[in-house]
């Protein structure tokens, strides 16, 4: 038994309506009654929280439960072109609010197009399942806890995961918390991405990593590459993923702006923010609309 973690926040409401949308799709009528939801916001409206709960409900999950919260004081942000500090809350989850033996936390930016739970089923109790980042999949590289190598030179090459998807046991969530907020005490100089950052300051020290295939968090390349060749010099794959069980929109080009290219996944997760805005209309809140790249003509 798990449950679906999400960290939302106002900016990001409709991007998790659609998430929480694209999982239940994904999920079997019977697994859905038995997987919780869980959210942690600091600054959702009251009508906005019910409308998460009302849509968790109709898509049949068996619990839903909403806290609000602030991020840990130690916090830092260093990137914040388009993330504000709500991403520092997937630490705030603990064994009991999560009731399930098992988080699924997800990001919002995301799009599930299989199940994403199968890393659960040989996930050890005394490790978190993380995926490589597959821009800056090794310490020392690009972007990754920048200046780091300079300082601690044993640890060049060492895997560097992406924080956007985990498979956690609960019991390992107090330890988690507690081993970011001591790595970005003591390690505040090498933060450059925010709490993925941090994330990665600890397992370094800690080794408390199993690593998950990347087809459960599969970047969307296309987007990228219609504008630049950069991410050649990261990944050789093709931008037409096939496999992959959820596609992550990771960057400033969010499938749900006018501004994206329209690329075949993004064009997939519009369709699914259609269909996910009916169903939110129907439920009675008419705050929530797609933005003008979300509609046919």
């Amino acid at each position: 038994m798990f449950a679906f973690g999400l960290c939302v926040d106002e900016r990001y409401l409709l991007p998790s309506l659609v998430a929480l949308d694209s999982l239940a799709a994904t999920l079997p009528a019977a697994t859905r009654r038995q997987a919780a939801v869980r959210v942690l916001t600091s600054d959702l409206t009251r009508q906005h929280a019910t409308t998460l709960a009302d849509l968790a409900g109709r898509l049949g999950f068996g619990s839903f439960d909403l806290r609000w919260t602030q991020p840990m004081r130690a916090a830092r942000m260093a990137d914040t072109i388009y993330i504000t500090a709500t991403t520092y809350l997937r630490f705030e989850f603990t064994a009991a609010f999560v009731g399930r033996p098992y988080l699924v936390y997800v990001d919002a930016d995301t799009l599930a197009v299989d199940d994403i739970s199968p890393p659960l089923h040989d996930l050890p109790g005394d490790r978190l399942g993380l995926v490589a980042d597959e821009f800056t999949p090794e310490v020392g590289r690009g972007q990754a806890l920048p200046g780091l190598t300079g300082d601690r030179p044993h640890l060049a090459g060492r895997p560097y995961f992406n924080a956007g998807m985990w498979w956690a046991p609960t019991a390992l969530l107090p330890a988690i918390r507690a081993g970011v907020r001591d790595a970005l005490l003591t390690g505040r100089r090498y933060i450059f991405h925010n709490d993925q950052d941090a994330l990665n300051l600890w397992q370094l020290d800690h080794g408390t990593v199993h690593p998950v295939a990347g087809r459960f968090n599969t970047y969307e390349l296309a987007r990228f590459l219609e504008r630049s060749d950069w991410p050649r010099r990261y990944t050789s794959r093709s931008p037409h993923a096939t496999g992959a069980a959820l596609l992550h929109f990771v960057g400033s080009a969010k499938p749900w702006l006018p501004s994206c290219p329209p690329t075949e996944h993004v064009r997939l997760y519009r369709d699914q923010l259609r269909r996910t805005v009916r169903a939110v209309h129907r439920l009675g809140d008419l705050s929530v609309d797609a933005p003008a790249c979300g509609r046919r003509p």
